[in-house]
Order: structure tokens, then sequence, then C-alpha cells
């Protein structure tokens, strides 16, 4: 089965192999903790987690490495600005480091509400610095870094293949347009490997700078340069060529421009081979602002009644290369879709007695159509992380399934049907619809005694107990199914 993503490195959907047969290295952006993460943040981790997931369905074995930028990343993408690790110490009246830990542990339960598979290493760039400091002494002894008054820069005109990636055109954008202006930057597009605690100032999170790396001799403390963070993690916990590094759409002209330049002017050696990009999600239709207060947490969305895994699937319904809306009303429309899908997959708990014995042609059919559609929803997924077409496949395979009632010969095509769905998806279908008691099927038994004594109103009473319990009863040609109400 062949994989194919689109790759920002060629522009192009790619056929996709590994460097090692059966391995894959992947290396994906992780978040800055020093605030809760919103409806758009989470998009890009249910994106690579379902990427993970494609991956191994493909009989691959990934080692990924996701990292927590807990010190460097500044509030804007260039060298300017506050630390948003000490903005949000201010914030809230804590050291950075306090901040780190509360919102990197806020980042692990959201990954468990979401069903996220855990990486191989959840990095720190903290436990780093060693590792960055001698990235930065290897680009030095190379000529790529030069200091000025606020850190160590890399030089942009050392590496001639810098504007390729994001087809920047540097040479035709004026200084500041992309990233703030620096007046002792030999050039706009230079950026910090390591910047200097400022004389004035004392921060929570700083180290001494090598002597070796300034080149002045000094010692001033200072702090890694956000983009220096991932390049180092990546190549020290991966090897110095990755097979896949992942990211929002909004990295590609500045950190992952800059990671490319740094990982490659050290080694010499390409510093991945795919590079995949998931597109924004909008809000009503607008970017997510603080001015708007639109960015919506997982607790903002639980408060209002919606599970994570509605999330999950509202954020799949879209490619990951698409713009996605999130509106309450696509929430909902979610959140009812998986409902639907939690009680087609509850069928697996009251399958019909197969009579006759042998399997009439109604059963032949759904038995081919669920062993067909397992296999796929692996080539569908596999190319380019099709996740809408996937979606209409689940929906077809599910409306066959609920025109009869399944018998005893389907259940092993319909729980690997379902094992698939969620091994691909992370919706927990099967985990989430558990079978219902022995009273409450014994009340569903006498309903239906009931009704074949035209006792309407004990039916009646019984179906209001198991509502209440709920159960929902729904009456079909084939016999009784319950469903969940909720």
């Amino acid at each position: 089965m062949s994989l194919r993503f689109h790759n920002q490195l060629t522009k192009r959907v790619d056929d996709f192999t590994p460097q090692q047969a059966g391995a894959v290295s992947l290396y994906t952006c992780g978040p800055t903790v020093y605030n809760h993460l919103h409806v758009g943040n989470w998009a890009a981790y249910v994106y690579w987690d379902t990427l993970v997931r494609v991956l191994t369905a493909n009989d691959l074995t990934v080692t990924r490495v996701m990292n927590i930028t807990d010190v460097g990343h500044l509030v804007s993408d260039g060298d300017d600005g506050e630390d948003k690790l000490e903005k949000g110490a201010r914030r809230e009246g804590k050291t950075a480091w306090e901040v780190a830990e509360y919102y990197t542990d806020d980042f692990l339960l959201g990954m468990e509400r979401l069903n996220l598979l855990a990486p191989e290493y959840l990095s720190k760039a903290t436990d780093y610095i060693d590792e960055q400091l001698a990235l930065v002494r290897r680009l030095k002894e190379k000529g790529f870094t030069y200091q000025i008054g606020d850190g160590i820069y890399f030089d942009t005109a050392r590496f001639p293949t810098y504007d390729d990636f994001a087809g920047l055109h540097l040479d035709a954008q004026k200084a500041g347009a992309r990233v703030e202006f620096n007046p002792e930057k030999r050039q706009a597009s230079d950026f910090a490997l390591w910047k200097f605690t400022p004389a004035d100032e004392s921060r929570d999170m700083q180290w001494l700078t090598p002597s070796d790396l300034t080149d002045d001799g000094s010692e001033p403390y200072g702090f890694p340069g956000w983009h220096l963070e991932c390049s180092a993690m990546a190549m020290s916990l991966l090897g110095e060529t990755i097979d896949i590094h992942t990211g929002g759409i909004d990295h590609i002209p500045v950190h992952h421009t800059n990671e490319i330049a740094q990982s490659e002017a050290a080694t010499g050696k390409p510093f991945a081979h795919f590079w995949l990009h998931n597109n924004h999600l909008k809000v009503n239709g607008t970017k997510i602002s603080k001015s708007l207060d639109n960015g919506y947490t997982l607790d903002d969305l639980i408060e209002k009644g919606f599970s994570p895994l509605d999330v999950r699937l509202l954020l799949l319904q879209s490619h990951y290369r698409s713009e996605g809306n999130f509106t309450f009303d696509n929430l909902t429309a979610a959140k009812n879709r998986r409902h639907n899908w939690r009680n087609v997959a509850a069928l697996r708990h009251q399958l019909r007695d197969q009579t006759p014995p042998t399997e009439d042609e109604s059963t032949d059919n759904l038995t081919v159509a669920l062993h067909t559609a397992t296999h796929a929803l692996v080539e569908t997924l596999s190319d380019d992380l099709n996740t809408p077409e996937t979606f209409k496949l689940i929906d077809e395979v599910f409306r066959q399934l609920t025109s009869h009632i399944p018998t005893e010969a389907h259940q092993p095509a319909l729980q690997s049907f379902l094992k698939t769905v969620d091994a691909l998806l992370g919706l927990a279908l099967i985990d989430s619809t558990p079978d219902i008691s022995d009273e409450l099927r014994q009340r569903i038994i006498q309903r239906q005694q009931a009704r074949d004594a035209k006792d309407w109103a004990a039916s009646d009473r019984l179906r209001h107990e198991l509502e209440e319990s709920g159960v929902l009863i729904r009456d079909t040609a084939d016999g009784t199914i319950w469903e969940y109400a909720a």
C-alpha cells in the first residue's frame, strides 16, 4: 500500500518511503506552555496524531519527538519582544518555571481527553540547553554566526538556499515585512540562535553563555532562540536527517525556514525529507484572537456540554491542508454524528440469531462490504490523510448496518471494522459503547412481551423506565434495538 503526503519541500504530493525500512522518524512542533491551548491549537495535534496512526497502520514503527517549548519563544516570531513564559509568569504572579509546569500538565491532560497517542519523546527545551549550545558552537566553527548587542545570530547570507523552502524571495522584500527589523543585523532575515539577558533585567530562565561562543569572549547570561530548540532536540533524539517534520502553515516562513538553515548548515545534510503543514482553523469565519474572545479551550467546550471527542471528530471532518471553520452549529452536528456512530457501534452487543443457519445474500453482502471498507479506510487515509473521504466511507457502511440488524455471522467483520476506525481516527467508538446491564436487557424483553400481548400501558411504562436509565428503544422490521440516550 502506498503512502502519499503533500511535501512543502517539493510543493507537491509525493510518495513516501522512510530512510530505514519499516521505521519512521517524526518530529512534531509542540506547544509553548504559557497558556491554555485553544481549539485552533489543538487541530494540529489531532491531525498529526492521525498521521502517526496511519503510519502505524502501514506496518511502520514510528519514533516521534514532540517538543515542549518552555523557554525562548518570544511574543513575535522574530527576535524581539518578551519571552512568552516570562510574560505568563508576570500575568499570573508565578515564576516562569511554575507557569511552564502548570501548562505542560494542562497540555498532557488535553492530549488524554482528545485520545492523542503519546510521543516516544516529549522533550522540554530547558532539558536540552547543553545540546543547543553545542549546536551554536558547531555553527560558529563553520562561520555561520556573529554577535550583536542582544545575542548570537545566524548569518543567512552564508546559506544560499535560505529562501527556497518558503519561497520567500527576500531580496524583493523590505526589512521588517517578515520579522521585526533590527539595525544591528547584517540581513533582516538573520535570526537569533542565542539571546542575551539585558543587563538591567533578571530572568527566571537563563544560563551562562560559554565564552567560546561569543565573539568578544564574554560570558553573559542568556537563553536559546525558539528555532534552535527544535533543531537541537530533533537531531539529538532522531539523528541528523529525519523522515517527517510537522507543524502549522504559520511555521513555514520563519520557524521551519530557520530550522532548516541552522540544521543543514551544521551537518551538510538534509534536515527532513518530508515537511507536512496543517492549515488554520477559523472560528465563525474569522481568525482566532484575544480581542474577539473566540479562542475556546477544551474546558470551555466541556462546560457547554461537548466531549473532547466531539471536537476531535469536528476537526477531522476537514482535510488537514484545508482551512477549517469552527462554529457551535458545526460542533453540535459533529456531536450528533459521533452519537449516531456510537449507536451503530452498539449493534455489536445485540446481534440477532442467524436464521436460517446458512448465510443469506444480505449477510454475504454486508460481510463483504465490511471487509472491503476496512481495507479502504487505510488506503484512503494513506492518500495524504484524506479524512473527509474516510468519513463518507464510514457513513455509507454504517447506513448499511442500520438498514438491517446484523447477525451473529457479521460479528468478526463488524468488530474488525470498528477496531480499524478507532485505530485510525482515535474516536474510541468501542471503548465508549459498553453493553447495557442484564437488568435493562430484561426490561427490553418484558416490553416486547407487553407489546406482543397488546398491553400498551405496560409497554409505554417500560419504555419510559428505560429512557430514564439512558436507553432508547427503536422498533425495526428485524426486531427491537436499543440505543444510548446521550
